[in-house]
C-alpha cells in the first residue's frame, strides 16, 4: 500500500530521466502545488547521485521571461545558445523559461 505521503506530496517533487539518468527536482515552497500564481519565479533543487555532482544544485526559474531579453545579435545555433538537457526539460512544464543555475556549472 502506498502512504499518502506519496500520493499527494506536501512539496513541489518531479522524478526526472535526463538523457538516460534518473534524478529529482524538488522545491521547498508548497504554493507550487495548489498557486499557479507563486510559479513566476521558481526556486528549485536539482540532485542526479552522480559522481560529476558534487552538491545540490539550486536553480532559480524564472516562467514569464521574454525570447527579446536574450542577446539578440547570437546566432541560434551557435554553441552559446545551447542549453542543458535538465533546462529543456523543465521547459515542459514551463515553455519559454529562462533557468539560472546560480554560480554552478550546468551539467547534464
Amino acid at each position: 500500500q502506498v502512504s499518502p505521503g506519496l500520493r499527494t506530496p506536501r512539496l513541489p517533487v518531479w522524478l526526472c530521466s535526463v538523457s538516460g539518468r534518473h534524478s529529482v527536482l524538488f522545491g521547498t515552497d508548497r504554493r507550487l502545488l495548489s498557486d499557479w500564481k507563486s510559479e513566476r519565479i521558481v526556486h528549485l533543487y536539482f540532485y542526479s547521485g552522480q559522481q560529476e555532482q558534487t552538491q545540490t544544485a539550486q536553480l532559480t526559474i524564472d516562467t514569464h521571461s521574454h525570447h527579446w531579453e536574450e542577446a539578440q545579435r547570437e546566432d541560434p545555433c551557435s554553441p552559446g545558445k545551447r542549453r542543458p538537457a535538465l533546462e529543456m526539460a523543465i521547459r515542459t512544464k514551463w515553455a519559454g523559461a529562462t533557468v539560472s543555475w546560480n554560480g554552478t556549472d550546468p551539467f547534464f
